[in-house]
């Protein structure tokens, strides 16, 4: 299989002009193929070092796979990063009957244009793709748990059908998202949990945790106090509601991260918090973000700190002023100041939804971090 692996790596780059280097799911090197010339000179850094130690850095693996190489069923561009010395790369994904086994990379320089309808030798390099996919689906290799909960997360079917046979199709099952503070996961960190499954999906970890009884997410909640405790302060965690079997994981995954983003903006939910509590806050966290017609209101931090109180205080004169630790007639100015700006009513019940929904939306932006892309990217 070795030889026919080079040899069509040969006729990739030799189709696109390019060197080629062909890795598995785990960056592993399969084969490359040089140009001319060119064996360790006229490299990016990334491309020599898996040349030489045969794999790349843990950093270098994220980087690229924050470009949507992992969900990929077509070719695609990613982009050069001077400061690191990575040049732009041409990536065809390897994938047979949907599955991804690994990614086929050429240093063109750009030369294959995307955006044209028949750039030339593309078509057959993708054929050649298509085959290094069968040879690499035919490979004795272990199973890839995580892989397959990784694109089972991303709505692939086979995946999700694998891990429901591997588990047990009825088995009650719980997504959990962690979500790392500062530099990330540290080094040699793995997700505790007997009987769970993880991966790393962008910069959060999932964790897929069969549990005893349908009803019952306390030993994903448990599992994540537990997580959290090897993660840097500041991490959280979010639990999604538990399903039968593994076919609902792509949603179970979204509920997680949604939980996850909530607890690092709510102190009363952090650290870990669970999506079957999150009461409103499951509506403000599928949000956008907060109406641009608020914008004047959440420039103003008292305002905005005001506005919160007292609704969340359930337009309680006495309670807001107490929490905000203010005279009631200040309270009152300070509402005053918050229906001018805004034009509101707040007397209407439509209008002090609307000012909930925009307060809140501003602190989950400000606080829980940015909203996820497709599949819980971030």
């Amino acid at each position: 299989m070795r030889d026919d692996l080079q040899d069509l790596v040969d006729e990739v780059s030799r189709l696109l002009g390019a060197p080629a280097t062909l890795e598995d799911t785990g960056f592993t090197l399969l084969a490359f193929c040089a140009q001319g010339d060119e064996v360790l000179t006229g490299l990016d850094a990334v491309r020599t070092r898996s040349i030489l130690t045969r794999g790349s850095t843990a950093a270098t693996r994220q980087w690229f796979r924050d470009f949507g190489i992992d969900r990929a069923t077509g070719p695609l561009r990613t982009p050069a990063d001077p400061v690191a010395g990575i040049l732009t790369r041409l990536c065809l994904p390897v994938r047979h009957r949907g599955r991804l086994h690994g990614w086929l990379w050429l240093l063109d320089e750009g030369r294959t244009d995307l955006a044209d309808p028949d750039p030339p030798g593309l078509a057959a390099a993708l054929a050649l793709a298509d085959r290094a996919g069968e040879l690499l689906a035919a490979r004795p290799v272990p199973d890839d748990v995580g892989g397959d909960l990784r694109v089972a997360l991303a709505a692939d079917r086979p995946a999700a059908d694998r891990l429901g046979a591997r588990l047990g199709a009825d088995t009650p099952v719980a997504v959990v998202a962690l979500r790392p503070a500062g530099d990330g996961l540290p080094a040699g960190w793995t997700a505790p949990g007997a009987g769970a499954v993880s991966t790393v999906v962008g910069r959060q970890v999932a964790v897929l945790l069969p549990l005893p009884h349908l009803g019952d997410d306390r030993p994903a909640v448990a599992l994540s106090a537990a997580a959290l405790h090897r993660l840097p302060t500041g991490s959280t965690a979010g639990v999604s509601s538990p399903r039968s079997g593994c076919g609902a994981l792509p949603d179970q995954w979204r509920e997680a991260v949604d939980a996850a983003r909530v607890a690092g903006a709510v102190p009363a939910l952090a650290p870990v918090a669970a999506w079957a509590e999150l009461g409103a806050w499951r509506q403000v966290v599928r949000l956008e973000g907060p109406d641009p017609a608020f914008a004047a209101l959440l420039g103003d931090p008292v305002l905005t700190r005001t506005a919160e109180v007292w609704l969340d205080q359930a337009g309680s004169p006495q309670r807001a002023a107490a929490e905000l630790v203010v005279h009631r007639q200040t309270l009152y100015y300070r509402l005053g100041r918050i229906a001018e700006v805004t034009g509101l009513d707040l007397a209407d019940g439509g209008d002090r939804l609307a000012l909930h929904l925009a307060v809140r939306a501003a602190r989950l932006a400000a606080r829980g971090g940015p909203r996820p892309g497709p599949g819980g990217l971030i």
